[in-house]
């Protein structure tokens, strides 16, 4: 469900002050555990390194992504591949190949 138009974006205050402490906007990375926050304009150019539950992964804010989640950004679950016998025959065609 989407949040109301009265309350406007999700923006967590945490993200805004990290913002603000950065120098440098493109050298420095900004780490947040917060996925729920909303990108706003003021987020453009910007990395974040989102927390997906293991690891950080670095997002890189552009243009497009203005009105999405940041962790929409950062996959928490990673496709291993379908196991059996024609998917090993597969991979050894390609190795030796």
């Amino acid at each position: 469900m989407a949040r109301s138009l009265k309350k406007g974006p999700y923006v967590d205050p945490n993200v805004l002050k990290k913002m603000a402490r950065v120098k440098n906007k493109e050298k420095e990375k900004i780490r947040t555990w917060s996925r729920h926050c909303t990108i706003t304009p003021e987020m453009i150019g910007y990395t974040f390194e989102v927390h997906n539950g293991k690891d950080f992964i670095p997002v890189t804010v552009r243009e497009a992504m203005v009105g999405h989640k940041l962790g929409e950004f950062s996959p928490t679950t990673k496709f291993v591949r379908h196991g059996g016998r024609i998917q090993r025959e597969l991979e050894s065609k390609t190795k030796s190949a």
